[in-house]
């Protein structure tokens, strides 16, 4: 049976048109063109630290990452990729920053990319050094523009960092690698300030027609840093800029990703797992909503296939929003709560908290191995 949104695409006023972007490789992940936006995060653990760095990296891929980014601040650290990227599923990001040798080293070691902004690595020599490493070993490149380490000539010339200066650093760094015939980069243009941020990538996506990696950078905690990421990002995705993502928050990465997919949930933009559609909760309530999705987020976090499951307390909305999911629960009260199925009225479930959470795993479960298989066969 049909999920009960496929409709939705045939909405007008649901569709995002994409910047057209030309298409690079990060690994055997592709990211621009016609591509998935591509879900990021990194990792916190020193990189030399190579057990932890792979469990961290695995707990990453779990929650759906696409891409990973390892620290390479030092010598140790780009050698330890050597035991890191055999041992994980996902292509490694080899995050340098001055030394071009840590560069040509990641690169040499299974880095798939290698996130740098050419003009701060040295001379042309080197800088030509690093390139040809990344073309000899089949990396791709990420020039990484940040407000907070903009060079010092764009500084005294604009006062101040500000979004022209950081697309003039972009465009910097883009001829010197267009200059040794390198095109298989992206660049990010990350500011922890939004509008900042947001007004350098618009500016960036006029001039260039690169891929676009997205990112608030230092946003902040985890219910700040949400927040601030997806006014800025959410507001560029909207507008069509933005080929991969990566939300910076100061907790766990595997939270990076979750809120990373949210996102590209909530545009329709990208579709993985299940998207819980509930209410508030309020005085009307025949249960407690706010337990209730708390309980089924967490127990249904294993399941990848996109489906939607809407959680309502009370009749006044709840009816309505499960004619638009796949399987919904409306609050009834005298001892039963009422379930839908594919939008329709499908049975009556006890009020028991633990039969009810149960009856609803059990469903979701069912009709996400249901639309699996429908998956495998059109394709």
């Amino acid at each position: 049976m049909a999920n009960a949104q496929d409709h939705t695409h045939i909405r007008p006023w649901r569709m995002i048109q994409r910047r057209k972007s030309r298409q690079i490789m990060v690994g055997n992940v592709p990211v621009g063109g016609d591509a998935p936006i591509t879900v990021q995060s990194m990792t916190n653990t020193p990189t030399t630290d190579i057990k932890a760095t792979i469990a961290q990296i695995h707990a990453m891929e779990k929650a759906g990452a696409d891409i990973v980014r390892v620290s390479c601040p030092d010598e140790e650290s780009s050698a330890a990729l050597k035991h890191i990227v055999p041992e994980v599923s996902v292509p490694i990001v080899a995050d340098i920053h001055f030394h071009y040798k840590r560069g040509i080293e990641a690169a040499q070691n299974g880095a798939a990319c290698l996130r740098i902004n050419p003009g701060n690595i040295g001379s042309a020599a080197r800088v030509k050094e690093v390139i040809q490493a990344a073309r000899d070993h089949n990396c791709s490149i990420r020039i990484g523009v940040n407000a907070g380490s903009l060079e010092k000539d764009l500084l005294e010339q604009f006062g101040e960092p500000c979004p022209e200066a950081m697309v003039q650093s972009a465009l910097r760094h883009i001829q010197i690698l267009e200059d040794h015939d390198f095109f298989n980069f992206k660049i990010s243009c990350k500011a922890s300030d939004v509008f900042m941020a947001c007004a350098a990538y618009q500016q960036l996506a006029e001039v260039c027609d690169y891929p676009l990696h997205l990112g608030i950078t230092e946003a902040g905690g985890l219910r700040t840093g949400t927040v601030k990421s997806s006014i800025g990002m959410g507001s560029l995705l909207w507008a069509g800029i933005g080929d991969t993502i990566r939300v910076s928050l100061s907790a766990d990465p595997v939270e990076e990703v979750k809120v990373g997919f949210d996102m590209l949930k909530s545009l329709g933009l990208r579709h993985r797992g299940v998207n819980v559609i509930s209410c508030p909760s309020c005085a009307r309530q025949q249960f407690d909503v706010i337990k209730t999705v708390a309980i089924l987020e967490d127990r249904l976090a294993h399941i990848t296939t996109p489906l939607t499951l809407s959680i309502i307390g009370c009749v006044v909305n709840g009816p309505g929003e499960a004619l638009m999911t796949d399987i919904g629960l409306t609050g009834g009260g005298k001892g039963t709560h009422q379930m839908y199925l594919n939008g329709k009225t499908a049975h009556r479930v006890s009020e028991n908290d633990e039969d009810l959470i149960e009856h609803i795993v059990q469903m979701v479960e069912e009709k996400a191995a249901e639309l699996h298989k429908l998956e495998q066969k059109a394709a």
